[in-house]
């Protein structure tokens, strides 16, 4: 198979819209709810600091061990609950690795840590992935160290038109992890005849048996994509209002039973909730849990497009501990058993090749390697300015505590 041409690539230049896509500091909304604006509020802020904090001294050399933060479901896992690409990097190096599924969602994880990254302290994690968005405000904060290229030398293998983002030129404090898709899903036998808009989601059948995302970008993206508005494009407060008056009504009216972060899996397995808005490669490893139960599709209308990244927090001292492990999974082979795995999209040179020796099929696997049809209802929710990130977020926050 002859390797993809990159920067010709469309799921490439769809994934560079995602690396350039930045959150600026928020204002405050007048006139929001007290309570929501405190909460939004709280994930925002710096902590009082008021200058950037120094980095933490690196003492791997003495200390072989390090701690990595993610999301659930986001790492190759066998049936003991091992994980067998990680393994085998401590087998490699002798560098014992604590796997932490620690991130639930982007603001309620910056929300515990903010106060020590602001102080220049240890958040308990030497590397963790957050999406574009969020590792954005992290690097202005100088909440994250600078990488030693000399010691990830597989960042060559980083697809090149990734290699620049607008918060990070050069890819000096980040690395992308996986992009993926939001979309709705469902449990087959319990939803005979499946779903093809978010509209479905509100059948009176499914009522209390339906959850969607705290991701903002994500949930508030699928509402207003279905109500004709294209959210990598400019749009208005009112575009924006028609979406959350949706959402409150389906809240209000219990046809929405949560509003959750990763934890949203839990809730189709128990059977608390039968349909979703979620994210693309959980329900294919949601299958493999509890069996072939529920399917993925991009809604009629379009899903969203996003990247997570690896980033070392500016208190970690073990830097070149994760540094190691960020080489490790930039290589092709590695990344494609990963990719197997989780089904997200790599940004790895060479991954898909090594990923059709694992398995052919994955070659047509839509969730780790679309193509262009796919691609074309995938969409990137712009960039926000910040008075728009403060009522925006600040609005949604008001929607999630009325959950």
């Amino acid at each position: 198979m002859k390797p993809r041409q990159l920067p010709q690539d469309p799921m490439i230049q769809k994934l560079v819209q995602v690396a350039q896509s930045q959150v600026t500091r928020r204002s405050i909304l007048a006139g929001a709810g007290a309570s929501a604006a405190a909460l939004a509020l709280a994930a925002c802020s710096t902590g009082g600091a008021s200058s950037k904090p120094t980095a933490a001294k690196d003492q791997s050399s003495s200390n072989k061990s390090m701690t990595w933060a993610n999301w659930q479901a986001y790492l190759d896992q066998d049936d003991a609950g091992k994980y067998p690409t990680l393994e085998a990097f401590e087998k490699k190096t002798g560098i014992s690795v604590k796997y932490d599924v620690a991130v639930d969602d982007n603001n309620t994880y910056y929300a515990k840590v903010k106060d020590q990254l602001a102080l220049g302290k240890d958040i308990g994690a030497d590397t963790v992935c957050l999406t574009d968005w969020m590792i954005a405000r992290l690097i202005r904060f100088g909440y994250v160290q600078s990488f030693d290229e000399a010691k990830i030398p597989n960042k060559k293998n980083l697809t090149p038109a990734l290699q620049d983002a607008d918060f990070d030129p050069g890819r000096k404090k980040s690395l992308p992890w996986q992009s993926g898709f939001a979309g709705i899903c469902w449990n087959k036998s319990k939803v005979p005849g499946g779903l093809k808009s978010v509209d479905d989601l509100w059948k009176p059948e499914l009522k209390g048996k339906v959850g969607v995302l705290s991701e903002m970008r994500d949930t508030m993206g699928l509402l207003m994509l279905q109500q004709g508005v294209d959210i990598s494009k400019k749009f208005s407060d009112d575009d924006y209002n028609k979406a959350i008056d949706k959402i409150t009504k389906e809240v209000s009216d219990g046809q929405i039973r949560n509003i959750k972060g990763n934890s949203y899996l839990n809730d189709l397995k128990s059977g608390d909730t039968l349909a979703a808005i979620c994210w693309s490669g959980d329900i294919t490893q949601l299958n493999a849990e509890a069996g072939d139960n529920w399917e993925f599709i991009l809604p009629e209308a379009g899903g969203t497009l996003w990247s997570d990244n690896f980033v070392i927090p500016i208190g970690s001292t073990r830097k070149s501990n994760a540094e190691e492990l960020i080489n490790y999974y930039y290589e092709p082979e590695v990344a494609a058993e990963v990719a197997a795995w989780v089904n997200y999209i790599t940004p790895v040179v060479g991954a898909k090749e090594a990923a059709v020796k694992i398995d052919p099929d994955l070659a047509d696997n839509q969730l780790i390697f679309p193509d262009d049809s796919t691609l074309a209802n995938a969409h990137i929710f712009r960039t926000l300015t910040p008075a728009e990130e403060q009522k925006y977020q600040t609005a949604f926050q008001k929607v999630i505590l009325g959950a």
